[in-house]
């Protein structure tokens, strides 16, 4: 298991960000495991616990990911986001998937769900509590993370390329490392600006 004495509690919380460009050290796989068991520590619908974890660091496998992310990306996820981001993050993702930042994460983590052991509708309501469970405890062991669904929008080709059985379906996924530079504090809108007192409009 990885080190638990972490920073605190809220400092990992407002300090979270996307990271895409990562350090070449190594992560242990101690340290892997202490980030997979925080995401299984997260709520389920019936508490099904339909996770799958498949640790990618074969170098081959890796690449065949990103490249699958890639082609997604160049497809149409670039000129959807053309569209809805703001130029200046717009190239922090751009550089992640087409700059090659992701391919420099030691680990990926594809997050699937089995859907065996819980709804394909209720999927998310599990799987994405497991993912910020483990893209926080990346942050308390000092690794960056990220958040990516991309690469899992077309899931037949991800899941043959894991060998995955027809009803464990890939959900997101989560490239690991650590950081290859020092990120600012994250931009977030005031909690007042979104926030109402008994009903909509009424100021917080």
């Amino acid at each position: 298991m990885g080190d638990l004495n972490g920073p605190p509690f809220f400092d990992v919380v407002f300090a979270q960000r996307a990271h895409r460009e990562f350090a070449d050290t190594p992560i242990d796989d101690a340290v892997v495991e202490t980030i997979l068991r925080a995401g299984t520590h997260a709520p389920s619908a019936e508490n099904k616990q339909p996770w799958e974890f498949v640790v990618v660091r074969d170098p081959a496998t890796h690449a065949a990911i990103h490249d699958l992310t890639e082609a997604a990306w160049n497809a149409s996820g670039r000129a959807f986001s053309e569209t809805r981001l703001p130029p200046e993050l717009l190239k922090e993702v751009d550089q992640g998937i087409a700059g090659g930042g992701y391919r420099t994460a030691p680990v990926l983590v594809v997050v699937c769900a089995d859907f065996t052991r819980g709804l394909p509708m209720t999927a998310g309501s599990s799987i994405f509590p497991c993912v910020q469970n483990m893209l926080l405890a990346a942050g308390a062991l000092g690794l960056g993370s990220a958040l990516t669904t991309l690469g899992a929008v077309a899931p037949g080709p991800l899941a043959e390329l894991l060998g995955l059985p027809d009803h464990v379906v890939p959900q997101a996924i989560v490239p690991l490392g650590y950081p290859a530079r020092r990120l600012g504090p994250p931009r977030r809108e005031a909690v007042a600006a979104h926030t109402h007192r008994d009903r909509f409009a009424s100021p917080w």
